[in-house]
């Protein structure tokens, strides 16, 4: 059983907004530290946002002022809103979670649970 779901990927031009979704299956995942990540082809994954206790994000510099990490507790679902994409956004995004050992450490955390990844595609 899938424990993380993403949702809420698509195409969309440059200049335009998504928001991305994950849903977090059950109540065997800690999800006190969680993440967004992205991989675009051949390129190694990299960490976009990581939010801690629902309250303290972390954001990559290269989506600071245009991505925010956000989490609902009460319904245990993750969401990134992506304003001003531009064609470099376009990856897989993945949610992450279940951080390593239990740590923190924001963009840089360890996860061990792991969605399917949802597309974006920010077209020119």
């Amino acid at each position: 059983q899938e424990q993380l779901v993403e949702s809420g990927g698509g195409s969309v031009q440059a200049g335009g907004s998504l928001r991305l979704s994950c849903t977090v299956a059950g109540n065997a995942v800690d999800t006190s530290c969680m993440g967004w990540f992205r991989q675009a082809p051949g390129k190694k994954r990299a960490g976009v946002a990581s939010i801690y206790h629902g309250r303290f994000a972390a954001h990559a510099d290269s989506v600071k002022g245009r991505f925010t990490i956000t989490k609902d507790n009460a319904n245990n679902t993750l969401y990134l809103q992506m304003n001003s994409l531009k064609p470099e956004d376009t990856a897989m995004y993945y949610c992450a979670a279940d951080p390593s050992g239990g740590r923190c450490y924001g963009i840089a955390t360890s996860f061990n649970t792991w969605g399917r990844g949802t597309q974006v595609t920010v077209s020119s």
